[in-house]
């Protein structure tokens, strides 16, 4: 049995695979045109491989992407071989959830306004002086305090794409009480946790929209979800509502976006990922108090690291042994 690696590996995760596949045959191409010249031959092949490199593939039976996201990976011919294809995904649910929590926990408490008011040393609560809380006002009494933060167990969820991360984030957001229903294409293979109200197919997402007050979105980019939030799903959601996204960039029309939170069409948004990366200095979405901006982080995390060899690991083994892979992608779809 042969792999081919490109790009190389470092000399100790060769080891742990050697040590996980004894008798396998690496061959660790160093360049393009290396892994092409080793493709005769190869049963397996871990890295980016590219058309030229599957052309010359004449008993290829696995592809394993370094990466969990597929859009820059899959082309027509991949689609059409017989081989299988895994990707990493299961690597960042938590980490990605607990971002998730932070900007929603930003938004319900204004700490977002407050690290702006910070820079400026202004000590004055959302709302202005008269947002301090007055006792003397006795119950029931609505202030202004109550209108400027939100309560998180009377606050609402909505989740698009249940995958590993979205169930993470549905996870977290149950310990702060809040109602949570998510839409999915594979919602019938999912088992709903106690916790989410409900799991529904994406022909519900735009009922989702107008229920939610936070929405995340946690999609693949795949070319049914591409541009999926445009201007028109844009204005489902209620003007009270936030959208946060996490999934792909290309999944939210980023002029659209701007010209809903100009019109205060939507309360505000958190982006992590963005159409053009990285988000141009001149863009508008920097000049909003009511928008988030992280470069791309959510999935950062020292686990992350020892998770995705332990995965490559794994998957070697599972191979070298006739087993089926962790994470076989069904690749017409990209995930």
């Amino acid at each position: 049995m042969k792999i081919v690696i490109h790009p190389a590996v470092e000399a100790d995760r060769l080891d742990a695979f050697r040590a996980a596949a004894p008798g396998v045959e690496f061959v660790v191409a160093a360049t393009a045109a290396e892994a092409e010249a080793a493709m005769p031959g190869a049963d397996g092949f871990l890295g980016k491989i590219t058309p030229a490199m599957l052309a010359r593939a004449d008993r290829l039976r696995w592809v394993q992407a370094f990466t969990a996201s597929l859009e820059h990976y899959i082309f027509p011919a991949l689609v059409d071989h017989p081989c299988i294809l895994s990707n990493t995904r299961g690597l960042f649910g938590d980490v990605i959830a607990d971002q998730v929590m932070g900007y929603v926990l930003g938004f319900a408490r204004n700490l977002h306004i407050y690290a702006r008011r910070q820079a400026e040393r202004r000590y004055e609560p959302e709302g202005g002086s008269a947002a301090r809380v007055d006792f003397a006002s006795g119950p029931g009494v609505v202030n202004a305090m109550d209108r400027a933060t939100i309560h998180l167990p009377r606050a609402t969820m909505g989740i698009v794409g249940m995958g590993g991360i979205g169930l993470e984030i549905a996870r977290r957001a149950s310990a702060f009480g809040m109602t949570i229903r998510g839409v999915d294409r594979r919602a019938e293979r999912i088992e709903r946790p106690a916790h989410v109200d409900r799991i529904e197919g994406v022909d519900r997402l735009d009922d989702l929209l107008g229920w939610a007050d936070f929405v995340v979105i946690a999609a693949p980019h795949t070319p049914e979800t591409e541009r999926l939030f445009d201007a028109d799903r844009i204005a489902k959601l209620r003007p009270s509502s936030y959208l946060i996204n996490i999934g792909r960039g290309a999944i939210v029309v980023l002029d659209d976006l701007v010209e809903a939170l100009r019109a205060g069409r939507i309360a505000g948004a958190a982006l992590d990922v963005f159409e053009v990366e990285p988000l141009p200095p001149e863009h508008p979405l920097w000049d909003f108090p009511n928008v988030i901006l992280t470069p791309h982080t959510a999935g950062y995390s020292p686990v992350v690291a020892e998770r995705h060899r332990a995965l490559l690991i794994d998957n070697v083994g599972r191979f070298a042994r006739g087993e089926t892979p962790r994470n076989v992608v069904d690749k017409a779809l990209w995930f």
